[in-house]
């Protein structure tokens, strides 16, 4: 698909996602298990800083999606996927005939990520405007979402989890790439860092289990959450 294929695209889904109206934060802005304070979302103004060179050695996505065990074929989603950054290393992992739905709450970032598929020549990702509220993932399809230092801006937590749970196959993933609060070395705001504790918690009200909590990052916790059975 071409990259004004799928700029086009995303303009008629902007379109059709006006008939919603855009849901308020709580006037409270914490969460309501763990008394965590939601931190502000990034804007595009941020997306530079999205593509800067010295994440790779900072972040090191690579190995992260290593360990997450993408195979071809599979059907995986990036929720807040900015410009991309990971969506393009994910469609690579699950090959082309896999797919990664890329869904984000801002259109331009999802503009700039349609341009960046097409020079990358990724054909196999499906940008997603998505609302405060709702990833807009398809139900019982996906097998893995992939959060990376998205969740702890999210306004509406817990509405976005039950959307994403109800995505996600029986045996699907929840996966989230947060900062160590735990940490105070990590050079980032405290309100965009997460503890496990504070995670976990909040997750596990929403019928998620704590699976893998993987400490291979300089900077951030990998945790996989399961559908809790019970």
């Amino acid at each position: 698909m071409s990259s004004n294929s799928l700029i086009r695209r995303l303009w008629a889904v902007a379109v059709a996602a006006t008939v919603f109206t855009v849901a308020q934060p709580r006037q409270e802005n914490v969460h309501p298990v763990t008394g965590r304070k939601y931190a502000q979302v990034m804007g595009y103004g941020g997306a530079d800083w999205l593509e800067r060179p010295e994440r790779e050695w900072e972040e090191n996505p690579g190995k992260a999606l290593d360990v997450l065990g993408l195979k071809k074929g599979m059907v995986v989603a990036d929720v807040g996927a900015g410009t991309g950054y990971f969506s393009v290393r994910m469609a690579r992992k699950v090959g082309p005939e896999g797919k990664v739905y890329a869904s984000d709450l801002q259109e331009p970032m999802l503009q700039r990520l349609a341009r960046n598929m097409a020079r990358e020549k990724i054909k196999n990702v499906e940008p997603v405007l998505a609302t405060e509220m709702d990833p807009n993932l398809p139900a019982n399809a996906i097998d893995l979402i992939l959060m990376v230092d998205v969740y702890h801006e999210f306004s509406y937590p817990q509405e976005m989890l039950r959307k994403m749970r109800a995505a996600l196959r029986p045996d699907g993933r929840l996966v989230l790439l947060e900062y160590r609060k735990e940490d105070p070395s990590i050079p980032i705001r405290p309100e965009h860092k997460m503890s496990v504790k504070e995670v976990k918690a909040e997750l596990e009200a929403e019928g998620f289990r704590l699976k893998e909590n993987i400490g291979i990052l300089p900077r951030q916790h990998i945790l996989i959450f399961t559908k809790a059975t019970s």
